[in-house]
């Protein structure tokens, strides 16, 4: 729930100063309409499995996590101020993401073994990094001051984005198999 309020919050700086010192250049409008998917992606895709106990809140918390820290940045500007925090939030909250996709994608029946889980989770992370950048580009990048930067840049955030999601995968596949177990439901039709 904290996430959840920190974003409402911070959603309603970007809705009522987009022009903070912080947006400018940074699609604010894109990320007002397209950020709220991350709080609702999670309880819909339950609520479509049907709404099976428990109610997965660290995936939830893990998936709204990386755009509350992304917006969180923005607002006192800390992306052009700090010149490595956009690396390290790549890295982090690609971790963050895919940890919480990756604790969803365990519930499923057909997830067996953890290196199939590092599987899908690391591709995960390579794939949506690449949408992610694809989407940058076309939201502000194409028509900033920030395009004759933006390819050293965009390799960049595709490296430490795709790490974050391998080491999230990484983890999920080993040390934290046992921990983000499956449903009671889902235990026993694997058992049956």
């Amino acid at each position: 729930m904290a996430v959840k309020a920190a974003f409402v919050a911070l959603m309603a700086v970007v809705v009522l100063f987009p022009d903070l010192e912080g947006f400018a250049g940074k699609a604010p409008l894109v990320r007002a309409l397209t950020y709220p998917l991350a709080g609702v992606v999670v309880p819909a895709a339950w609520w479509v499995r049907g709404r099976r106990p428990p109610y997965p809140h660290w995936a939830d918390g893990f998936v709204g996590l990386p755009f509350v820290v992304d917006l969180a940045g923005n607002v006192p500007d800390l992306y052009d101020r700090i010149t490595w925090w956009d690396d390290a939030n790549h890295f982090w909250n690609w971790a963050l993401l895919c940890l919480g996709v990756g604790l969803l994608v365990r519930r499923s029946p057909r997830v067996t073994e953890g290196r199939i889980l590092a599987g899908l989770v690391g591709g995960f992370g390579g794939l949506a990094i690449i949408f992610w950048e694809i989407g940058e580009y076309y939201a502000f990048i194409r028509n900033s001051t920030e395009l004759d930067t933006a390819y050293t840049d965009t390799l960049g955030d595709l490296a430490l984005s795709s790490l974050g999601g391998i080491a999230a995968a990484m983890l999920l596949g080993t040390v934290l198999w046992p921990w983000s177990g499956r449903t009671t439901g889902a235990r026993t039709a694997t058992a049956g």
